[in-house]
């Protein structure tokens, strides 16, 4: 069983149009909506590759029941925590060309009380858990060290952790010696406070990841694919060329199949080659969209890695 948690869901919209332009008309193709959030995406992609998991988060407000409605049409079970502040709504526009534009609601803030439900949630699982993943954002007001907290719980309970997340979660969350992190580019360059423009750079960044406390690092860098390490381990997985269509949830994707692989008795090496594979495949999709293992697989068999495998 792979857990996750989402303490930050959302209602996530998508548009998608004939293409994005300043200034001028455009028209709208289709629209449609979905349950989202980092940690609810993540088990969405377990789930298609067949492997049990169980998505926690929050869930209250007006939009509580519809959100409740789309989570029910997932086919994997959820628990579904009550809070009293409101599901964030997050809106994509994309177009045929693959430009897309994310726009995300920071959230609503959770109580003491709200945040002792979610990790006494947590707890409950941990038994039937063999990894959790601690995915996305925390709402404004949440203390940087909860997801510290959790990884803890669950290192007590002999459960491997990930931790997909940003800012101060991120530092303290990688202080707390999680299994692996799964930072993007960006997330990655504030984490360190510098630019990351060159593959030695990338290179120095999971070093100084790893020297941060996690056990192991993938680093996503959308197009150019992905740099793990692992002990003395390095890794680099360059994906094939694609048409991209949204790259929206390809990361989701990523650190869903990476954990997925390591769950299911594969090598560091072979996580970072299927996390590239269906990070890839998820970006030739349009909108937010999370591929099927034989639209993953078949990703796969046309990355490259580099490293000491």
């Amino acid at each position: 069983m792979i857990v996750t948690l989402t303490i930050n869901p959302a209602i996530d919209r998508t548009i998608l149009a004939d293409r994005l332009v300043f200034e001028d008309r455009a028209y709208i193709l289709s629209r449609s909506e979905a349950v989202g959030g980092r940690g609810i995406n993540a088990s969405q992609v377990i789930h298609s590759f067949g492997t049990p998991t169980k998505a926690i988060a929050a869930c209250g407000g007006k939009q509580r029941q519809h959100f409740e409605e789309l989570v029910a049409t997932c086919g994997f079970p959820a628990e579904l925590v009550r809070v009293k502040s409101e599901v964030r709504t997050n809106l994509t526009i994309s177009d045929k060309q693959g430009l897309a534009i994310k726009l995300n609601e920071r959230g609503s803030p959770l109580s003491a009380a709200e945040l002792d439900k979610i990790e006494k949630a947590v707890k409950s699982s941990l038994p039937d858990a063999q990894w959790l993943m601690i995915c996305g954002s925390v709402p404004p007001g949440v203390p940087p060290t909860f997801y510290s907290r959790i990884i803890e719980m669950a290192k007590r309970a002999g459960v491997n952790t990930l931790l997909d997340t940003d800012g101060d979660s991120l530092l303290h969350g990688i202080e707390s010696g999680p299994t692996a992190v799964a930072p993007n580019q960006l997330e990655a360059e504030r984490l360190l406070n510098r630019a990351l423009l060159t593959r030695q750079h990338f290179l120095d960044a999971v070093d100084r990841i790893v020297s941060m406390g996690a056990e192991s690092v993938i680093l996503s860098l959308g197009s150019r694919g992905a740099v793990g390490k692992k002990g003395g381990q390095v890794i680099e997985a360059i994906p094939p060329r694609v048409d991209a269509l949204s790259p929206i949830g390809a990361g989701d994707a990523l650190a869903a199949a990476f954990t997925w692989a390591l769950a299911t008795g594969k090598t560091f090496p072979e996580a970072i080659h299927w996390g590239v594979a269906a990070g890839t495949a998820s970006a030739c999709l349009p909108g937010v969209q999370f591929p099927t293992f034989a639209q993953t697989e078949e990703i796969y068999k046309k990355v490259e890695l580099r490293g000491n495998l």
